[in-house]
């Protein structure tokens, strides 16, 4: 049976008046998974199927590392998720842009996650705007293509893209805690496993 867990956190105010926080203090909270997604491209819901869906459903928390394009598709993952931690993408409109913040830090089963859509300068940029957040995990977006990379000081993961893949396989990412940190795995849409690792705490 799927974990219902707290109640929604729905989206915050959009508006001349409201500003996103620019803090890099970390959101703290503990979950029995954490469900990770990017580039949904959508003009109009969330345009989650198959394997994303359910593990949106079943999630705790949803990281969403940007470029969902429009407010209806941020809204409509507000309305599906739990609780929701996301960033603006280079391909958000004005008024996800003003939602949003290009960055944040989280923390999960005593990791810390920190969440941007891209930075310029590849793993090499990632690793330092990680080491710049005391991350554990960086999580970006951007290529549409899945990856999980290990350097020496984070795990770079990018979730590729549930719905617009250009190329490579539809794909999302889950974050398990285990006894002595997270286990990160990247599936397709059919459930089946593409790349994992396990992250431990210090």
């Amino acid at each position: 049976m799927a974990y219902s867990g707290p109640p929604k956190h729905h989206a915050q105010p959009s508006g001349p008046h409201h500003r996103p926080q620019r803090s890099h203090a970390p959101t703290h909270y503990a979950t029995p998974m954490i469900a990770v997604l990017a580039d949904t491209h959508s003009d109009t819901d969330h345009a989650l199927t198959g394997h994303a869906r359910q593990a949106v459903a079943d999630a705790d928390a949803v990281v969403h590392a940007g470029d969902f394009t429009t407010e209806s598709s941020l809204d409509a993952f507000h309305d599906a998720a739990t609780r929701l931690h996301a960033v603006h993408g280079n391909a958000d409109s004005p008024a996800v842009r003003d939602r949003l913040p290009p960055a944040r830090t989280i923390t999960t089963a005593g990791l810390r996650i920190a969440l941007t859509h891209r930075e310029p300068g590849g793993d090499t940029a990632l690793s330092l705007f990680g080491r710049e957040r005391g991350a554990d995990i960086v999580v970006s977006g951007h290529t549409h293509t899945p990856t999980l990379t290990t350097t020496p000081t984070a795990v770079l993961l990018n979730p590729g893209s549930h719905a617009d893949p250009r190329g490579s396989p539809a794909a999302h990412a889950t974050l398990h805690p285990t006894d002595h940190g997270v286990r990160i795995a990247i599936s397709t849409r059919d459930g089946d496993t593409i790349r994992s690792t396990h992250v431990s705490r210090d």
